[in-house]
């Protein structure tokens, strides 16, 4: 398979409960490549509220899409992908919480951030020999949503606003909803999803994902955490 962009993920173990409901909710599994079924939900047209997030799988952005910088190959971004994890250690968190981000609904990590926000700066800063600057249009595409002077920054640095100091963990479950409807998808996964997230988090490993050429992202490998 042939890939257009990398990224570096959280992505949930495909066997727990609570990743299984969050995958058939979203409609794309990415470990397994294959679009699924989504449940039922009452007053909810729950392929239209996720549309958006759909190709890129059930995840947490760890290192945002990049393309390849040009003289570096994929088994070389997996090398250094395999050589970072070996030097990371598992992160334990509270748990989970079904939260409202913006307009957007999203699960978003309970506890102390600390380590969790490390992890993630690693992740952009190591294997950041690997991304390709953005070109011109990428970056006034990005600043056409307002960034302040530290996002902007980051952008020219790293290639996206919202790394380092202006990360917040997430996994997304729906795109950017009317109001009328935001409350109504909430309330939906506080009752068929918030009984089943982890208590604790944890974070074992990381996962290398590449967006193929149809658009949707699919899972390259995982990476164990060392302990």
């Amino acid at each position: 398979m042939t890939f257009t962009r990398y990224a570096i993920y959280f992505s949930p173990p495909t066997d727990a409960p609570w990743a299984q409901f969050a995958t058939s909710w979203l409609g794309w599994d990415m470990a397994r490549g294959v679009e699924v079924t989504h449940p039922v939900a009452e007053g909810i047209n729950v392929s239209a509220v996720t549309d958006v997030p759909r190709k890129y799988g059930l995840h947490a952005t760890m290192k945002p899409p990049f393309h390849l910088r040009q003289g570096q190959t994929l088994s070389e971004l997996q090398s250094a992908c395999e050589l970072l994890a070996s030097h990371l250690t598992p992160i334990r968190l509270d748990g989970l919480e079904v939260a409202r981000l913006g307009r957007f609904v999203a699960l978003r990590p309970i506890g102390d951030l600390s380590e969790l926000n490390n992890l993630a700066a690693a992740c952009v800063q190591e294997l950041d020999e690997f991304r390709h600057p953005p070109s011109a249009s990428e970056l006034d595409r990005r600043r056409a949503a307002g960034l302040t002077p530290k996002q902007d920054q980051n952008l020219l640095k790293w290639g996206y606003p919202y790394v380092l100091d202006e990360f917040r963990f997430h996994i997304t479950l729906s795109g950017k909803l009317d109001k009328s409807i935001l409350q109504i998808v909430k309330t939906t996964l506080d009752r068929d999803l918030a009984p089943m997230l982890p208590v604790p988090f944890q974070i074992n490993d990381l996962t290398l994902v590449g967006e193929a050429e149809d658009g949707r992202f699919h899972l390259i490998h995982r990476y164990a955490l060392t302990d």
